[in-house]
């Protein structure tokens, strides 16, 4: 009975972990399409991020549930690994894991880690000052400041770079994830062959999407 109850209560944490991670995928594929708007147009990129920035349901309501949710994901996914490590045998040492999983499904405690440093680094470059701007410094609205502030972000090849490798690690991330996540909740239907296919195109194309805006803005800009 007991068994029972721990394998259910590590079903209930590996669906929502799951679910957690889809949640997020939404966010991730928002913030995708508003930074490529701004190789194309400044303008627009501005409007964009200015409304962003100053909507209350998405700063006091949205962004809240956002940041709950990146939290509750990273912390289910270090007491799901943890919980993994302890229960493999002993005998598990001698195991050849990478005949038999890629490396991404065996290091998604390493590309989480360096996936949650990145959101640091993102946070820091971004949402602590545009939290200043707004509610600290008290500056003057400037509704054009959006494209000018991301350019003089990718300046720097040593940033620009370290977004770049980040962002692989995170495509690494999500393709194990995916995997993870539709065998969590018991997806298995004749739309589960085609939603997999769908799910590694965007853990390729949104990772690779990121890295090439920050690579044009940073060699159109030096």
């Amino acid at each position: 009975m007991a068994k029972s109850a721990i394998l259910k209560s590590s079903i209930a944490k590996k669906v929502a972990m799951a679910l957690s991670g889809l949640f997020l995928i939404s966010f991730l594929s928002l913030h995708f399409f508003i930074n490529m708007v701004s190789v194309f147009s400044a303008d627009s990129f501005n409007a964009m991020s200015h409304f962003m920035g100053y909507n209350p349901l998405i700063q006091f309501v949205m962004q809240p549930v956002l940041i709950a949710g990146v939290v509750f994901h990273f912390v289910m996914g270090f007491v799901l690994e943890l919980k993994n490590r302890n229960a493999r045998p002993i005998s598990y040492v001698k195991y050849n894991g990478a005949a038999n999983a890629s490396w991404a499904s065996r290091n998604m405690i390493i590309s989480g880690v360096v996936v949650l440093a990145f959101l640091g680094l993102h946070m820091y470059d971004f949402w602590f000052a545009e939290m200043n701007y707004k509610y600290i410094a008290v500056n003057t609205i400037n509704e054009t400041r959006y494209y000018e502030e991301l350019v003089h972000k990718f300046e720097s090849p040593v940033r620009t770079g370290l977004y770049c490798i980040a962002f692989v690690l995170l495509s690494l991330h999500l393709w194990h994830g995916f995997n993870s996540s539709f065998q969590s909740v018991g997806f298995a239907n004749k739309y589960a062959k085609a939603l997999h296919k769908l799910g590694y195109a965007f853990a390729i194309v949104i990772p690779f999407g990121f890295i090439f805006i920050a690579l044009f803005h940073h060699f159109n800009h030096i």
